[in-house]
């Protein structure tokens, strides 16, 4: 039986940045559950989640610099909106969110930063 730990990532394949990230996760021996964040995003109510888990506010779930957050002007829309239209809006389309996502059911990160993941994500 093998006794790594496991973590979820929610990734696009075609994204450089979550390649770094899964290629860090697994030089430092975690097994992940490759989610692909296009064809699969989490649920509004899993976002929900896995916001309170980050400890970040939702607005950091956004993909600010995506073609999708630009064609729908959600720069200035966001902030008329509920925290619960959000978490819809995030569901419904994947490219809207920030990638990677990687959680271990307690915790979550949010993007990819190699020093934060050396403290968030040690080892597996």
């Amino acid at each position: 039986m093998d006794n790594k730990k496991k973590l979820t990532i929610y990734e696009y394949s075609k994204c450089g940045t979550c390649r770094m990230a899964v290629k860090a996760l697994e030089q430092a021996g975690w097994e992940l559950e490759r989610v692909p964040i296009r064809e699969q995003p989490p649920t509004a109510d899993e976002l929900a989640e896995l916001v309170q888990r980050s400890g970040l506010p939702l607005k950091k779930f956004f993909n600010t610099s995506g073609e999708v957050y630009k064609e729908l002007g959600l720069k200035d829309k966001l902030g008329s909106m509920g925290e619960r239209e959000q978490l819809e809006l995030l569901a419904s389309n994947g490219m809207l969110l920030k990638r990677p996502i990687v959680t271990d059911g307690s915790r979550a990160t949010v993007g990819y930063k190699p020093d934060d993941y050396k403290a968030a994500w040690p080892h597996g």
